[in-house]
């Protein structure tokens, strides 16, 4: 890595239209050419504005006020505006579907060249080169649409590197891909920023996965605080949340702070035999508890006639699932595995082609949407869909008055999920994670008796996901059943009294956390991997480590 500064910011203050808060507030920070820079910090704060003032989409797409100045490659980006910046800086937004133009994998890395005027031999080499450097050449010609989260993730990169550019700027890059895929797509930024020297700025929540790769960490906190742009390791001690790791090092006085848990091994061996058994997850598979979600035989294709011959096209082959009053379960497993068309079936978005899904005792196939809704509360992937009022409290009141439910104080659904001074705000205008939440406090105040969640923790901070924790608790100890489809083991392993891991359309693993994690590594905690002993949180090990003699 060079020390040469190849982007800086001086001043930079950024409101949106309507907005009285700035989103930025006179930020000045310096990016060197080659380095890879995580930025982090809380939902709101203004990680993705930054990213897109370094390509000038703020504010030329955004509207509001600029002050202050930037400069990439000795550009600015206020001036030069998004097409012209688009050769200096790429980016990859949060949902990369969302900058998709074109059908087939070939064709979309050939779109901006196209837009850029670039002559069709030079875009064919560059097609090709691209191709090779991601690792992708065998789905040169497939369909985008037919793609799984991690290949769609690795052809968004691909469509702006085509443009050659100095800087490669993701906006939580791996939010929705399973363990394996995020870990593929971040080997894939490092290669490309250790072989090639492009500089990568990338924004995240899961920290545990990408602080390995970082050469300095940005944490953008409270509005009005000081940014602090230093080694990770400084970044980190002083944050107030962290990864496991980092805990864990704060805890027993590691040093140097360990950022994988291959270094944090040497450590662990020092601190001595588990002074005491101890199992995080004690909820028991198969509890008492009445069965309130009941499937059977369930087979599903998106491209049957429904004689399924060719089990290859199932998206669900044979599942057997149930879940009980008051379980709080975790639906995990690899992008494209069934998870989210499990839970439609569990809502009745959609009906078996062969095997039967009973809830709350009623036959999905047999029973209106209207009725299953009034007992079932689904949050999908993208919360925008749930989300049209103009406000977040009329989001409520709405929902209330569709079920034919009596009016009620919305404050306590919106203090639950720590919403309250988010009430009277267009949802539209909300952070990816407030909007998260406001789509489940929508769908909370209809009282339903089951939950199902489909990456609840998608654009949520680490102390969102606390308060997203806590609240799951309290749902499940009121006797309402959770389910969720999620990639976050930590979650998982704070919350869930079952994991339920699904691989290519069929349930692999159902299990208790500690013995789930235990048969599938990929999706345990770090914690998990580095203590054999049933211990799967920071919590956890404190608390075993407590009672030492």
């Amino acid at each position: 890595m060079t020390e040469r500064t190849i982007a800086e910011l001086q001043s930079v203050t950024f409101t949106y239209p309507d907005s009285q808060r700035p989103a930025l507030d006179r930020l000045t920070i310096d990016i060197r050419e080659g380095e890879f820079l995580l930025v982090v910090g809380p939902s709101g704060c203004g990680k993705s504005t930054l990213l897109r003032t370094l390509n000038g989409l703020v504010p030329h797409f955004s509207g509001g006020r600029f002050s202050g100045q930037v400069r990439v490659a000795g550009k600015d980006p206020v001036a030069a505006g998004p097409h012209e910046m688009s050769t200096l800086v790429g980016l990859v937004q949060q949902d990369p579907e969302s900058q998709f133009v074109v059908d087939t994998v070939e064709d979309e890395l050939a779109f901006g060249m196209e837009n850029q005027g670039i002559a069709p031999a030079v875009m064919r080499g560059r097609v090709e080169e691209v191709l090779q450097q991601l690792g992708i050449v065998h789905l040169r010609k497939r369909r985008i649409s037919a793609l799984s989260a991690g290949e769609k993730q690795r052809v968004a990169i691909g469509s702006v590197l085509t443009l050659r550019p100095r800087l490669l700027v993701l906006d939580e890059p791996t939010s929705q891909l399973d363990p394996r895929s995020a870990d593929e797509v971040l080997s894939t930024l490092r290669c490309l920023n250790a072989d090639l020297g492009l500089t990568v700025i990338c924004s995240e929540h899961r920290l545990e996965r990408v602080v390995p790769y970082a050469d300095r960490i940005l944490y953008l906190s409270d509005l009005g605080a000081r940014p602090v742009l230093g080694p990770p390791e400084q970044v980190l001690m002083g944050m107030p949340y962290s990864p496991p790791l980092t805990q864990l090092a704060k805890a027993f006085d590691w040093r140097p702070v360990p950022t994988t848990v291959e270094e944090a091994e040497p450590f662990r061996s020092r601190l001595g035999p588990l002074p005491k058994a101890y199992v995080a997850h004690q909820t028991l598979v198969g509890s008492p508890a009445p069965v309130v979600l009941q499937v059977q035989g369930l087979y599903h294709s998106y491209n049957s006639n429904g004689t399924f011959k060719d089990m290859t096209s199932a998206a669900l082959k044979g599942i057997d699932f149930q879940a009980r009053q008051g379980e709080l379960i975790a639906l995990m497993g690899r992008n494209g595995s069934g998870k989210t068309t499990l839970l439609k079936h569990l809502v009745g978005l959609i009906t078996p082609q062969m095997g039967s899904v009973l809830v709350h005792g009623m036959d999905t196939s047999r029973t209106q949407l209207d009725e299953l809704i009034r007992h079932v509360g689904y949050v999908p992937q993208d919360p925008g869909s749930l989300l049209f009022a103009d406000s977040v409290r009329e989001e409520l009141e709405f929902t209330r008055k569709a079920h034919r439910l009596p009016p009620a104080d919305t404050n306590q659904w919106l203090n639950q999920l720590g919403l309250s001074r988010l009430g009277d705000r267009y949802p539209r205008s909300l952070s990816v994670g407030e909007r998260q939440r406001a789509a489940l406090a929508a769908i909370l105040v209809a009282e339903p008796d089951t939950l199902l969640l489909d990456e609840p923790t998608r654009g949520l901070d680490p102390l969102e996901k606390q308060t997203l924790a806590r609240f799951l608790k309290a749902q499940t100890a009121s006797g309402r059943t959770v389910i969720l489809v999620t990639h976050d083991t930590e979650l998982a392993a704070e919350c869930a009294g079952r994991i339920v891991i699904m691989s290519e359309g069929r349930i692999v693993v159902d299990a208790p956390p500690a013995e789930a994690m235990a048969e599938a590594p990929a999706f345990a905690t770090q914690v998990a991997r580095l203590f054999d002993s049933g211990l799967l949180t920071v919590s956890d090990v404190l608390e075993a480590y407590a009672h030492a003699d």
